[in-house]
């Protein structure tokens, strides 16, 4: 297995969790009442007696004679079981950089910058008026107060925007909008509070020192700082930022371009009646709108040809637009079927079973001239999209370039009781609330039970029971990850 180094840390946010007991709350109180033993490590069980068409791996597997010839054939045999953790591994290791590409600064927003933007320009290009008021010389307010003001003479008027230099000498002043040029002498702004608001003569009921209410020229960005630094989001503040060190483009860290294809002879498109055993293909849909939350520049490939010769030249164009493709489906077990030959063609995909429910069977390889990262996900609309935050969505995230590879997660009072497999992590749709009392509450959609479109509508997160655990008991902590959009 080849490990991406780093990621330890993201990985203990509570979602990859080792042994653990299941501690019973009150929850009108949120106190303890007891605590319930996690059942101890088991060998790994399948769920259903599923199998896939696996590719071994001879040098990976214990007892294993290294002298025996190797197989790199495709063959049924007994499927390979991984963790979790090691599909995702394998899948985040082959994840590719995408090279930075120059885009117009608003087309930038949400992206990563790539490059040290320099400013070539002073921000304030000039001295200007922080607010309305009165340009004077700070050394003639000294001594003014309100019951003894200075007064000084009205010499002139500036507004924000093109203005001819102008000066000011002892004893005057100069009116002044917010954001005009200061006139040449004065280094202070008396706010129109602290006068009478005089036209000819205006009376200072304030001392100021000098630079009181000013910008001074480049005191924001001088000519040489940095003003966007890499790997810093580009959000509104960042495009204000490059709009006034004059830059209208700037390099970022591109939107991998992730194509959804769908596989299966029971699919047909939304447009079309289904007949008899027939379904519509939503998981095109589903997967592409997952893809694009994640921060992905997404394209809906449809469903795949029931040509051979049509689908191995539909996989190899998108592999060359694409910088993953991720593919749902049914897959063949005990055996190959079209799909799963056209992928054998182009390079190497294993189909495994990875110890998690639903969706037990998952499949990942590199394909084309470029090694291209394909991603095979269930045909279940409810564990596709459970795979794809599991696998897909922290693969796009670090391609992005982003630190924070994981949804963020809380511990919640489970309502009701939770049943798992022993040796698989379960994964249910869940509503999670805030409880009066303080801390979460969250019960699965329906009684958990594996979920149907509908209720994968209502849900707004995944409840994530370890592997070790196959029963959490009503008012037992469990990890919840919240499902907020583009979060």
């Amino acid at each position: 297995m080849v490990t991406v180094a780093g990621l330890t840390e993201d990985r203990t946010r509570g979602w990859f969790r080792g042994a653990r007991e299941t501690t019973q709350l009150d929850l009108s109180t949120g106190t303890a009442t007891g605590t319930q033993a996690a059942a101890g490590p088991q060998p790994t069980q399948a769920i259903g007696g599923t199998h896939a068409t696996v590719q071994v791996d001879r040098d990976q597997l214990p007892g294993l004679d290294a002298a025996e010839p190797r197989t790199d054939s495709w063959a049924a045999a007994e499927p390979v079981v991984r963790t979790v953790e090691q599909h995702l591994d394998l899948i985040l290791a082959a994840a590719p950089t995408p090279d930075p590409i120059e885009l117009a600064v608003l087309d930038a927003q949400g992206l990563l910058c790539a490059e040290h933007v320099v400013s070539s320009r002073d921000l304030p290009a000039f001295e200007q008026a922080a607010l309305d008021g009165y340009a004077a010389r700070s050394v003639d307010t000294v001594g003014a107060g309100p019951e003894e003001p200075v007064g000084l003479a009205v010499v002139g008027e500036s507004q924000a925007g093109p203005a001819e230099p102008s000066a000011i000498g002892p004893g005057l002043a100069h009116k002044v909008a917010a954001g005009a040029m200061l006139p040449t002498g004065a280094d202070v702004v008396v706010p129109t509070v602290w006068t009478d608001g005089g036209a000819a003569h205006v009376g200072v009921h304030a001392e100021l020192a000098p630079g009181t209410y000013v910008r001074r020229t480049g005191e924001d960005v001088a000519v040489g700082d940095t003003a966007v630094s890499p790997n810093t989001p580009i959000g509104p503040a960042q495009i204000s930022l490059l709009a006034a060190v004059g830059r209208d483009r700037v390099l970022v860290h591109p939107r991998p371009r992730v194509t959804v294809l769908c596989a299966g002879n029971e699919l047909v498109d939304v447009g079309t009646q289904p007949g008899p055993g027939q379904v519509v293909d939503v998981n095109s849909y589903a997967l592409a709108a997952a893809a694009r939350d994640a921060g992905a520049e997404a394209y809906r490939g449809g469903i795949l040809p029931r040509d051979r010769r049509r689908l191995v030249e539909l996989l190899e164009s998108q592999l060359l637009r694409s910088d993953v493709v991720l593919i749902s489906g049914t897959f063949a077990g005990g055996g190959f079927d079209l799909v799963q030959e056209a992928l054998a063609q182009l390079g190497e995909v294993t189909f495994a079973q990875v110890a998690m429910h639903p969706g037990p069977v998952q499949a990942f390889g590199r394909l084309g001239r470029d090694g291209v990262p394909v991603i095979c996900v269930p045909g279940e609309p409810a564990a596709a999209l459970v795979a794809f935050e599991v696998f897909v969505r922290p693969a796009i995230r670090l391609m992005l370039g982003k630190r924070q590879l994981f949804r963020r997660t809380v511990q919640a009072v489970s309502a009701q009781q939770l049943l798992s497999p022993l040796g698989y992590r379960q994964y249910l749709h869940g509503q999670v609330m805030r409880h009066p009392d303080g801390g979460y509450v969250v019960e699965p959609v329906d009684g958990g039970q594996d979920a149907a479109l509908a209720r994968t509508a209502r849900s707004n997160c995944l409840v994530v029971v370890d592997e070790d655990v196959t029963e959490v008991s009503p008012g037992g902590l469990v990890t919840v990850m919240p499902m907020l959009l583009g979060g």
